[in-house]
């Protein structure tokens, strides 16, 4: 493929990731978008293999790419076959640390087997490529894993304060600046690899000091890491379409994140320090006792109430109950009633997870209300119906300045008339904290497993 032909190609692809990003931002066109991106990277890849930079008259490098591009495809088929949507903000975590762990191979393979003919500025230029793309590579990797870990259940939420944690990130990123400064002067590959050992405890630390409660930003700064990963590496092997779409992706993840972090009322560069979603100090006595209730005295309420305000969480998205509960907001619309749905920026362990879940189980978009949209109506709402979520509608955001979540703007569904809860017991959520909200006198518990649960209500609700 003549280099002309290759670049029209790039530019083709960049425009695909471009209009897949714009289309994201809204539910009726996502699913255009995501083909946008699909038909983008299919377009890339054919367009980087058939390339002037490989040589297709080597057998050995048309096995290794045959070997290669089929073992990532069938992997990717498989993945996405099994995962469930409860699974995804995992994967998506794992994802990136494939990103930040090939950074690290692609600028130590230069370091090993630099381009010839380099010298003066250019050499300069990429050596520091080398160094930078290597650094955030290594930091995403490992943080990538933990934040894999503490999504998956098998690293605890709870941030790991070490002391002096602060002073220790600074020193190690001073050691890295000054161990770049002696690569450069040619001092030799061995601070490259020290670098890199530091950045890998960079990213395990930075990840592990961060807790449960601000997880949903880690995923998505972790995806602006990894943008950045492959922009580096593409300065690094000069390939414009992957400068190109790593600022793309670094740039848009970097966004969300700010977006985050002032939905949870964060300081962006507080999440990243970490040591966030911990107490700070003794919590306030919560008085009362949580009142359990049945599927009879729910679908009573539901059945004369005007107003019904739903709010998922990760609960729903673990009992696959979406579907049952799209089929309780059709009967409950078809008696007249007024039903919407209450998304909180941070609700699930992905941005966007409940958006997701709810368009797949044809819940209509225009009942679908964002936290600052719905949160006034909760004092003229006859019943709110929680769905296994626990710290977005945590009152002690706004009443305990002791909370690890103090100041985080929630949906305030305890102004309701009624509010029923349904969960599987009485143990706290994913950051650990206790919910006020359980003991209020007009909260009851439906506990239960989520889909069970609306599956009882379907059948007393005609």
């Amino acid at each position: 493929m003549p280099i002309g032909l290759q670049t029209a190609a790039y530019i083709a692809a960049t425009v695909l990731f471009i209009l897949s990003l714009g289309g994201l931002s809204n539910q009726e066109s996502a699913k255009r978008a995501v083909w946008f991106g699909i038909v983008g990277m299919a377009l890339a890849v054919l367009a980087t293999v058939f390339g002037p930079g490989v040589d297709l008259t080597s057998p050995a490098v048309v096995i290794m790419l045959i070997i290669t591009v089929s073992a990532g495809a069938a992997a990717g088929a498989i993945v996405a076959q099994r995962v469930e949507m409860t699974g995804m903000p995992q994967l998506v975590a794992a994802l990136h640390s494939f990103v930040g762990l090939a950074a690290v191979f692609i600028g130590i393979n230069s370091d090993i087997a630099p381009p010839e003919g380099l010298a003066g500025a250019e050499l300069v230029i990429h050596e520091a490529e080398i160094f930078i793309g290597v650094f955030i590579g290594a930091i995403t990797f490992t943080g990538s894993i933990v934040a894999y870990g503490k999504l998956a259940g098998k690293i605890g939420g709870k941030a790991l304060l070490l002391p002096g944690r602060h002073a220790l990130n600074a020193g190690l990123l001073i050691l890295s600046v000054i161990l770049m400064i002696m690569y450069m002067n040619h001092a030799g590959s061995w601070t490259l690899y020290l670098m890199t050992l530091i950045a890998f405890f960079i990213g395990w630390h930075m990840v592990m000091a961060i807790g449960g409660a601000d997880m949903p930003v880690v995923v998505s700064m972790l995806n602006s890491y990894s943008g950045w990963a492959a922009a580096a590496t593409g300065f690094l092997l000069g390939n414009d379409l992957l400068i190109v779409t790593g600022a793309l992706v670094g740039s848009s993840g970097a966004i969300l994140s700010y977006i985050m972090c002032k939905a949870m009322n964060r300081h962006f560069v507080s999440v990243i320090l970490g040591g966030f979603g911990n107490t700070t100090g003794p919590a306030q006595e919560i008085e009362g006792e949580m009142v359990p209730t049945d599927g009879d005295f729910v679908a009573e309420t539901l059945n004369d109430a005007d107003s019904v305000v739903i709010v998922p969480g990760y609960g729903m998205a673990v009992a696959q109950a979406q579907q049952s509960v799209s089929e309780l907001t059709k009967r409950l619309r078809a008696k007249g009633k007024n039903v919407r749905f209450a998304i909180h920026p941070v609700a699930g362990r992905l941005p966007g997870h409940m958006n997701v879940l709810l368009a797949e189980a044809k819940v209509p978009y225009d009942i679908v209300l964002e936290m600052d949209e719905i949160n006034d109506d909760f004092p003229d709402t006859d019943v709110v119906i929680i769905i296994g979520a626990n710290d977005i509608v945590n009152p002690a955001a706004q009443e305990d300045p002791n909370s690890p979540i103090a100041g985080m703007p929630v949906l305030e569904v305890w102004k309701a008339k009624h509010v029923f809860i349904s969960k599987r017991g009485q143990g706290t959520g994913y950051s650990g904290i206790e919910n006020p909200l359980f003991y209020k006198e007009n909260s009851r518990m439906y506990y239960g497993d989520a889909k069970s649960s609306m599956d009882a209500l379907l059948g007393k609700i005609s």
